[in-house]
């Protein structure tokens, strides 16, 4: 992912160049006023964009499989932690309702005569 990524910002930088080149020469327009860095590198940003999508197509291609991958281990781990949970849910109210049918089923205790 850190490679696309590198890679795209190369090519964001040599179009920057080659239109602060272009507009400096006098072949592309000027930015109005004080604009110029900014119509600079939208437009670097307009060219570099179609260009990086060809280019890179395969990067693209690896790095989204590099994704799906580790989505598909986080989603197996998640998975498999909630049948953990839940089978230590289960456990748990099967522990309880044996408790609870122990004691309906245990014979009622005499009344305490602490007080006599």
């Amino acid at each position: 992912m850190l490679r696309y990524t590198l890679k795209r910002l190369g090519i964001f930088a040599g179009c920057l160049l080659v239109v602060w080149g272009l507009v400096s020469t006098g072949i592309v327009p000027r930015g109005l006023g004080g604009s110029n860095y900014l119509w600079i590198a939208l437009l670097a940003l307009v060219i570099s964009a179609p260009i990086s999508f060809v280019v890179l197509r395969k990067e693209r291609d690896r790095a989204s499989a590099h994704i799906v991958a580790r989505v598909d281990r986080a989603r197996a781990g998640f998975e498999r932690s909630a049948s953990q949970e839940d089978d230590a849910d289960d456990a748990a109210r099967e522990a309880d309702e044996a408790t609870r049918a122990r004691s309906a089923r245990a014979p009622q205790g005499t009344q305490s005569t602490q007080g006599a």
